[in-house]
């Protein structure tokens, strides 16, 4: 099992609800493919670096999680036609 980080970023314009919505799909899709979330961290609304899809705000959420190396590509290939979900990164963190 590799652990890894993974950054999401969610849409400032949509409800409370909406978003916590997304960001527990994301834990079940990790689940799902044989993963194990360990934590989850809401940085809150931030300024974005530039605009994205005329957004200049959006929610910052960093889920670690403990899987076999074939669910980030999942994990992605899911994430990508997520309508709220603006930008995201998974990155494999080292022991």
């Amino acid at each position: 099992m590799n652990k890894y980080e993974l950054a999401v970023v969610v849409s400032a314009k949509v409800e409370d609800d909406v978003r916590a919505g997304v960001i527990e799909k994301v834990k079940e899709l990790i689940a799902r493919f044989g993963g194990n979330v360990t934590d989850v961290d809401e940085w809150g609304k931030k300024r974005l670096a530039y605009e994205i899809q005329k957004m200049k705000e959006g929610y910052y959420y960093f889920i670690h999680f403990e899987s076999d190396s074939t669910v980030p590509a999942e994990l992605e290939s899911r994430m990508r036609i997520m309508e709220n979900v603006i930008r995201f990164l998974c990155v494999k963190q080292e022991a």
